[in-house]
C-alpha cells in the first residue's frame, strides 16, 4: 500500500489518529515507524526487560529537542534495565506505573492518538508488548528564553516579569500570585495540525457561567490548520471582524491578567505566545496601566487624564489642523495665521499633501524602527526622525508648523499603554485626517461621529465597548471609583457589573462595613 494510502486509511478528517494500540508490540513499532518515516528528530529505540516469567519487549519514542534526556535516562531507562525488581507475577504496567519508574508524572494512555501528540509535545511514551495502553511521561524541557523584564508596557512601579512562549510558564506566573484553589484552568488544543495548547483562566465563584461557555463556544467554532500566536484566535473569537478596535485585551503583565481575573474576567492562555487574552474588555480598559493602582490615588488619576487627552490629541491633532488651516483660517488669531503662512512661503506642495506626506515618513520610520535590531532601530529613530524632518523643512517640501504637528501627533500616541489600541489609533488619524480634507471642521466632527457611533455599538462578549459612558440599563455602581478618575484602593469596594452577582464585593472592613 503506498504512504499516501496509509495515511488516508489511518487519519480522519479532524487528522486524528484513528487506529488504537494493538497488543502486539510490532504492528504498533510498524505504524509509528511508517508514521515518522524521514523524521530524524524522532528517537525510536526498542529494549528487552528480563522476567523470571519471560522477557518482554518494550518500546521508547520521544521528540530529540523537547525532552529532559536526564529524566529519561536516570527517570526511566536506568530503572527498568538496571534496578528491575519485579520477579513475581504483578501486573507489568502497573509495576512500572507505581514502583519501577522514578517520576510522578506518569500515566496510562489508550488512545495511539494522545500517544503521539504527546511524543510531538516532549513526552516520553513507552509501548508494552502484550498490552494495549501506552505509559507517557513527561519529559518537556522545551527550547525557551527566560523570563525576561517586560519590555512592552513598562512602568514605574510593579513587578517586572512578563510571560515567555511556555504555556506552562505563564500559567504558573498567574498561579503563583492567585493561591485560589478556585482559580480554573481548562485546558485544550486548537489547531488541526499545530494542536496549540490553550488554557481558559477564571475564578468559578467570579467569573460567569455563561461568559465562560462562549469563549470556550467561540474556541471550537472553527477548524483551522494551526495558531501559533493569541492574535490568530483573536480573530476567530471576535464577532465584528470588520472593525478595527479589538475587543480582547492582551497583555504580557502577569499582574494585570491576575487583575482581571480577580474582577470576574477570563483569561485565555496559548502556547508558543508571550500574549495572554482577557475577555470581555472595554475602551476605558485598553487606557489604564497596572502602575495606576501602584502610585497614589492622585497620580493615577493625573496619568489617566493626560493618556485621555493624549489619546484624542493623537487621533484629532492632524485633522483638526488641515481643517483649520484649510477651510477655516479665519479662525485662527491674526498672529498665529502669519506664523503659518511665514512658515508655509517656501513651500510647494498643499497643506494636505504636505500633512500626509510627513505622517507617511513618521509612519515608516516607525516600522522601520521596529523591524531593524533593537539598538540600531532606535537609532534610525531618533536620527532618522531628525535629519529626515530638518532636511525636509530646508528642502521647501514641509513647513516647521506641520513638523510639530505630525510629531505632537506620534508622542500623543506612544502614551497609550496598549500596542494594539496605538496601531488603531494610526489608522484612525488618517481617516480623521481624510474627511477634515475633504469637508473642512464639518468633516472633522463627522469623522468623530462616524467612529464614536462605531464605538457605541460594539460589545465584547456582551459588555457595551464604550461602557460606562455607553452602559444603557447596567449597574454602573463601580464606575465611580475606577473610570477616568481612580479612587483610593480602600474606596474600590465593588467588582465590575460583568461579575457573578454573588460576589460583587471584593474589600471589606473586619467589622465588615463595606467601603462603597
Amino acid at each position: 500500500m503506498k504512504e499516501k494510502d496509509i495515511y488516508k486509511l489511518w487519519f480522519d478528517e479532524e487528522n486524528r489518529f484513528k487506529p488504537s494500540i494493538n497488543k502486539n508490540l510490532d504492528i504498533n513499532i510498524d505504524m509509528l515507524k511508517t508514521l515518522f518515516k524521514g523524521a530524524g528528530d524522532i528517537v525510536q529505540k526498542e529494549f528487552c526487560l528480563r522476567r523470571i516469567q519471560g522477557n518482554v519487549k518494550i518500546y521508547v519514542v520521544y521528540t530529540d529537542g523537547l525532552v529532559d534526556r536526564t529524566i529519561i535516562e536516570d527517570g526511566v531507562i536506568k530503572p527498568l534495565l538496571y534496578e528491575w525488581r519485579l520477579t513475581d507475577g504483578r501486573d507489568l504496567m502497573e509495576s512500572i506505573l507505581h514502583r519501577e519508574t522514578h517520576t510522578a508524572d506518569i500515566v496510562k494512555e489508550p488512545s495511539f492518538d494522545k500517544a503521539i501528540l504527546g511524543i510531538l509535545k516532549g513526552d516520553t511514551v513507552i509501548f508494552i508488548n502484550g498490552y494495549e495502553q501506552a505509559l507517557v511521561v513527561s519529559t518537556k524541557k522545551y527550547p525557551l528564553r527566560s523570563i525576561s523584564e517586560n519590555d512592552t508596557e513598562g512602568g514605574l512601579r510593579g513587578p517586572r516579569d512578563s510571560f515567555n512562549e511556555s504555556f506552562r510558564f505563564s500559567t504558573a506566573l498567574i498561579r503563583r500570585r492567585i493561591r485560589d484553589p478556585k482559580l480554573k484552568c481548562e485546558q485544550g488544543s486548537i489547531g488541526q495540525r499545530s494542536r496549540t495548547d490553550y488554557g481558559i483562566m477564571y475564578i468559578k465563584d467570579l467569573a460567569d457561567p455563561r461568559l465562560v461557555e462562549n469563549i470556550k463556544k467561540k474556541l471550537n467554532t472553527y477548524d483551522i490548520d494551526g495558531i501559533f500566536d493569541s492574535g490568530m484566535a483573536e480573530h476567530l473569537m471576535e464577532d465584528n471582524w470588520y472593525s478595527v478596535f479589538p475587543v480582547f485585551q492582551a497583555t504580557t503583565r502577569p499582574d494585570k491578567v491576575a487583575s482581571g481575573i480577580l474582577e470576574g474576567r477570563v483569561a485565555i492562555v496559548f502556547d508558543n505566545s508571550p500574549e495572554v487574552v482577557l475577555a470581555p474588555c472595554n475602551f476605558n480598559m485598553l487606557l489604564q496601566a497596572s502602575d495606576d493602582y501602584y502610585n497614589r490615588w492622585a497620580v493615577g488619576t493625573f496619568a489617566r487624564i493626560i493618556r485621555y487627552l493624549a489619546a484624542f490629541l493623537a487621533i484629532t491633532l492632524p485633522g483638526f489642523y488641515v481643517a483649520v488651516t484649510v477651510f477655516h483660517s479665519e479662525i485662527l488669531p491674526a498672529k498665529l495665521l502669519y506664523a503659518i503662512a511665514s512658515a508655509r512661503s517656501m513651500v510647494t506642495f498643499p497643506i494636505v499633501v504636505e500633512v500626509l506626506l510627513m505622517e507617511f515618513l513618521f509612519e515608516l520610520l516607525r516600522e522601520a524602527g521596529i523591524r531593524l535590531p533593537g539598538p540600531l532601530g532606535n537609532t534610525i529613530g531618533i536620527v532618522g526622525g531628525l535629519i529626515v524632518g530638518q532636511s525636509a523643512v530646508e528642502a521647501g517640501i514641509v513647513s516647521t508648523i506641520v513638523v510639530i504637528v505630525v510629531a505632537l501627533s506620534a508622542i500623543a500616541s506612544f502614551a497609550i499603554p496598549n500596542e494594539e489600541f496605538v496601531s488603531v489609533y494610526r489608522l484612525m488619524k488618517f481617516f480623521i485626517l481624510i474627511t477634515s480634507a475633504c469637508l473642512g471642521i464639518y468633516g472633522f466632527i463627522l469623522g468623530l461621529l462616524v467612529v464614536a457611533i462605531h464605538l457605541s455599538e460594539l460589545e465584547s462578549f456582551g459588555v457595551p465597548y464604550m461602557m460606562p459612558t455607553v452602559a444603557g440599563d447596567k449597574d454602573r455602581s463601580w464606575v465611580k471609583g475606577d473610570f477616568i478618575f481612580r479612587a483610593p484602593i480602600k474606596h474600590m469596594g465593588k467588582r465590575p457589573y460583568w461579575t457573578n452577582n454573588a460576589n460583587r464585593e471584593r474589600l471589606k472592613e473586619r467589622n465588615n462595613d463595606i467601603r462603597k
